[in-house]
């Protein structure tokens, strides 16, 4: 069994917001504490996209930390989640990733729930031929799977077992409720989905999303083609309650030396050899070509140039987790912006030209703190506080991070 990597809960852990002891990435019972308190507590989780659940009777799948959920249609166009574990004998009641039924069953013992999670049938409830079957005094609607809260903002469904949550909107917060919008603000369609396995500690991926000032230093791709530079203008947004972040780039002023035509490297010779690769298309209004918004715990939404993109965090221990990209585009695209969207999709993802950096650095991390359990990360860059900053030269959102997961946690 895993053992502790601490003496006490609160051991090692320094006041203030800019220290972060390494072993709340490798201790079994932080994890066991974040099923409950975050990812079964007052906190809402994404879930999925409405436009995944069309009609009555569609659902999906999904994960709530280590919780398996389905997320359906049900009659009259509410959108219901429900634990998926039968409530017999704990087997999964859904098996695939998404489908359109008329009720669901679990294939074990064939118990039935309907499209809201309600056990409408249990086989053999009253034997056979007189003899077995389930007690006179069986009642139906005492059993069944945890019902989820659900909400739906932007096309995004939300979910929480906790009744004394916020309401979604409150929890997020208006700034970042804002950039939120601006990139969902119509209908969208999903253009292709894939899960990574990442080796690392879940945090360690929501510190990266959040670590706005790495951009430029990891990731040469984006100096070497002038997506994005720190001397660039824009800026980092934090909510009051470090729940979600917004951090954007405005586009770089054109002239002889940033132009984007010629896709020259930094002195380095690099060129594309598909330059229309880089091709983009303003369509928010703004001058924004980079945004980067996540929401505590475990959501993330991208929009680099045309490229759109959520991002789902699902722990699977202390040391691995999932990471479900969901590509997207608008209903009402051209062919041209369509498939603008398909060649910018490169940039993130497992091999994506910017973010297979992201996917390795978690690992690094998690490696290099093996047998460091008393010290702690630095997390002082641009000040001590979690509030928003005009500069991504910053650590404040990382901080927020973890202003939300104290909070959370009661740490």
């Amino acid at each position: 069994m895993d053992q502790p990597v601490r003496d006490s809960p609160t051991a090692a852990w320094p006041p203030g917001l800019t220290r972060v002891p390494y072993w709340v990435y490798r201790d079994p019972d932080i994890a066991r504490d974040e099923q409950t308190r975050l990812f079964e507590g007052p906190v809402w989780h994404y879930l999925c996209l409405e436009v995944e659940v069309p009609e009555a009777g569609d659902y999906r799948t999904t994960m709530m930390g280590a919780m398996p959920i389905v997320v359906a249609r049900a009659e009259g166009g509410d959108i219901v989640a429900f634990e998926n574990r039968c409530a017999h004998r704990g087997a999964l009641i859904c098996l695939e990733n998404g489908g359109s039924v008329k009720d669901f069953q679990c294939v074990y013992h064939a118990w039935r729930y309907d499209l809201r999670g309600n056990l409408t049938s249990v086989a053999f409830r009253r034997g056979v031929n007189g003899r077995g079957g389930m007690p006179d005094d069986f009642d139906m609607q005492a059993h069944g799977p945890r019902k989820l809260r659900t909400a739906v903002l932007c096309g995004l469904v939300f979910g929480t077992l906790a009744p004394n949550a916020p309401d979604l909107e409150a929890y997020i917060g208006p700034d970042v409720l804002a950039r939120l919008r601006r990139v969902l603000h119509k209908k969208v369609e999903v253009v292709g989905r894939f899960t990574q396995q990442l080796p690392c500690n879940w945090k360690l991926y929501m510190e990266n999303v959040r670590d706005t000032y790495h951009a430029s230093l990891l990731h040469t791709f984006f100096t070497t083609f002038r997506i994005t530079r720190l001397s660039q203008g824009g800026g980092v947004m934090v909510s009051d309650n470090g729940v979600a972040h917004a951090s954007t780039t405005l586009a770089a002023a054109q002239g002889p030396d940033d132009s984007y035509a010629g896709m020259r490297a930094d002195n380095q010779g690099f060129q594309l050899q598909d330059p229309s690769f880089m091709q983009s298309q303003a369509e928010f209004g703004d001058n924004i070509t980079l945004q980067i918004l996540s929401i505590f715990p475990g959501f993330i939404l991208q929009q680099i140039h045309n490229a759109l993109a959520v991002r789902q965090i699902v722990p699977r221990g202390v040391d691995s987790m999932d990471l479900h990209w969901t590509y997207l585009g608008f209903a009402d695209d051209t062919s041209k912006l369509r498939s603008m969207r398909c060649k910018q999709a490169n940039l993130a993802g497992p091999a994506g030209f910017v973010s297979m950096e992201d996917g390795a650095v978690g690992g690094f991390v998690q490696r290099g703190i093996a047998a460091a359990n008393q010290e702690a990360s630095v997390v002082e860059m641009g000040g001590a506080t979690a509030e928003g900053s005009e500069t991504r030269a910053t650590e404040a959102s990382v901080r927020g991070f973890w202003k939300a997961w104290r909070a959370g946690m009661g740490l």
